[in-house]
């Protein structure tokens, strides 16, 4: 008996050779483009591979290169030229004195003396008067005394051409005092009547100044004073005073008088002490 196996496939064989050639063909057309088709979408899809796989190493490569130069900024010595491109520039430094001096006028200015105290009486050596008439050369050494320069009234009175009828004027006490003191800082002021307003504050000024230098001061004065306490002071026919002290400011002033041993100081106004310099001067 034959196999089934075999007599299956000798039909099949009967069948095929019997079939028409254009079967065949269209058997064999079909086939191939099946195998083209296929072989399209499998090299569609190793393209897509490739293409991803492309784009993905490309992102790679630059997350690579990106942390390549960060780690690189990271690990650059501090003293590198790289460093010092990239660090933040140094604070600046803080303004020249000259700077500051022209933004600030305050700066420009020149400084200011020290203001004078409002009290002040110099250290002097009082002495009265030897004669009637030496009150010039006893004023004029009673001031050089706060100065620490030491005189006598004979030798002061040569210097200032006094005689018997006394010492002419207070430009005399200028000369003499500018000659004993270095530097000659002494200046007459000259009162032609009653002193104005301007003259008696002129007069203040010039006092506080000398005695903050430590310099006495020489009045010439004529008629009556009234001090402080009500004490009367006359010369009718003139007299010569130092000044060696003031206070308020200058307001009122300390003087030292020769005429009396017995009251050889007291304090005035500076306001009647110009009144009784009128038609007089002084040396300050």
């Amino acid at each position: 008996m034959e196999d089934p196996v075999k007599h299956t496939l000798k039909r099949q064989l009967r069948r095929l050779s019997t079939e028409r050639p254009y079967q065949i063909v269209a058997a064999a057309v079909a086939a191939l483009a099946v195998a083209t088709t296929t072989g399209t979408l499998l090299a569609g899809t190793d393209d897509a591979t490739a293409s991803q796989h492309t784009t993905t190493t490309a992102a790679e490569m630059r997350s690579g290169t990106v942390a390549s130069r960060g780690e690189a900024r990271v690990a650059t010595p501090s003293g590198s030229a790289a460093a010092t491109t990239v660090a933040p520039a140094p604070a600046t430094s803080a303004a020249s004195p000259a700077a500051k001096a022209s933004s600030n006028p305050d700066l420009t200015r020149k400084p200011q003396p020290p203001k004078p105290p409002a009290t002040k009486v110099l250290d002097y050596d009082y002495e009265a008067q030897n004669t009637f008439y030496n009150c010039g050369p006893a004023a004029t050494r009673n001031a050089l005394s706060a100065t620490g320069i030491d005189r006598t009234q004979d030798e002061l009175a040569v210097e200032l051409g006094t005689t018997e009828m006394g010492t002419n004027s207070a430009l005399d006490t200028t000369r003499a005092l500018n000659d004993e003191v270095k530097g000659s800082p002494y200046r007459t002021r000259m009162f032609d009547g009653a002193p104005s307003s301007a003259q008696m504050d002129q007069l203040q000024a010039d006092v506080v100044r000398a005695i903050t230098d430590g310099r006495g001061v020489v009045a010439n004065v004529v008629g009556d004073a009234t001090d402080t306490d009500g004490g009367w002071h006359s010369y009718g026919g003139g007299h010569y005073i130092a000044v060696v002290g003031y206070k308020d400011s200058g307001r009122t002033v300390r003087i030292a008088d020769s005429a009396n041993a017995a009251d050889p100081a007291y304090w005035v106004t500076t306001i009647d002490l110009a009144n009784w310099i009128a038609s007089r001067g002084y040396s300050a």
